[in-house]
């Protein structure tokens, strides 16, 4: 293998990173479990745990990756399939977890708008002949909205926060899932599962791509920095969100479908 060999597997221009050392493994679970409806949820919140275990997993597999790649002048490939499949698997979890809370959140506020939130917490609360741990949780998590006005503007706030590292995550995980472009179904995804180590973390790098746009990359570690990152600073408005949607249409997409409202 020869530099040139080596030039080919980097993405020029990568932003810095934390050595994963410094990166606590708490981070990431306690940052998502600031979202109203997931912290005080025992089963989200253990979801959050499994991410956050296996983040620092990968981050190890992505620091030894790059530096087989950098310091020792070689590929491991045994090395870059399993970071390949680890990393498509953790980006599916977190994807799940965090549609379930967005569809649970935007749930509640719909059921607050049409004047139908306490005809759902009796239904989650009615005798079925057995003890349901969730419906519980959830009709504890209803009522609290019912009762504090205060929680739909902190659910709206938290909507808005996560709204465009969601989008991005979201994007790219219609890519490796499914194949296609997302918001186009049926449109191919130009390289699906394709990645490039990224030269400062190791992570892998996927075209994030619509049609023959190409918006940029994004890789495991991002979509990771990028949660345990939301809460700095205020949450978008709604103008960062309509200009960030129009970005991810692409210049010859204008009439692609957006991601729906936060």
């Amino acid at each position: 293998m020869n530099d040139d060999d080596l030039d080919q597997d980097f993405d020029d221009g990568a932003p810095e990173y934390a050595d994963p050392g410094t990166v606590s493994p708490w981070a990431l679970p306690e940052a998502l479990c600031r979202l109203r409806f997931l912290g005080d949820d025992m089963y989200l919140r253990m979801q959050t745990t499994n991410i956050g275990v296996v983040d620092q997993f990968i981050m190890r597999l992505e620091t030894d990756a790059l530096s087989k790649l950098y310091e020792e002048g070689g590929r491991d490939m045994e090395l870059g399939i399993f970071l390949s499949a680890q990393s498509q698997m953790w980006i599916f979890a977190i994807y799940e977890l965090l549609r379930t809370w967005r569809e649970r959140a935007r749930g509640a506020l719909e059921l607050l708008r049409k004047g139908t939130l306490n005809d759902r917490i009796a239904a989650l609360r009615a005798d079925k002949g057995f003890r349901h741990h969730g419906e519980e949780a959830l009709a504890d998590q209803l009522q609290a909205l019912a009762d504090d006005s205060a929680i739909a503007t902190e659910l709206e706030d938290h909507l808005r926060r996560i709204y465009i590292p969601y989008a991005r995550l979201d994007h790219l995980r219609v890519a490796l899932a499914k194949h296609e472009v997302k918001g186009k179904r049926g449109a191919l995804a130009s390289a699906p599962g394709y990645g490039r180590y990224n030269a400062g973390c190791g992570a892998l790098d996927y075209q994030i791509e619509v049609g023959r746009t190409i918006l940029g990359t994004i890789n495991r570690r991002d979509i990771a920095d990028e949660f345990r990152a939301m809460w700095n600073g205020e949450a978008p408005s709604l103008t960062d969100i309509e200009d960030f949607k129009v970005f991810m249409k692409g210049v010859d997409d204008k009439d692609m479908p957006d991601f729906g409202d936060f």
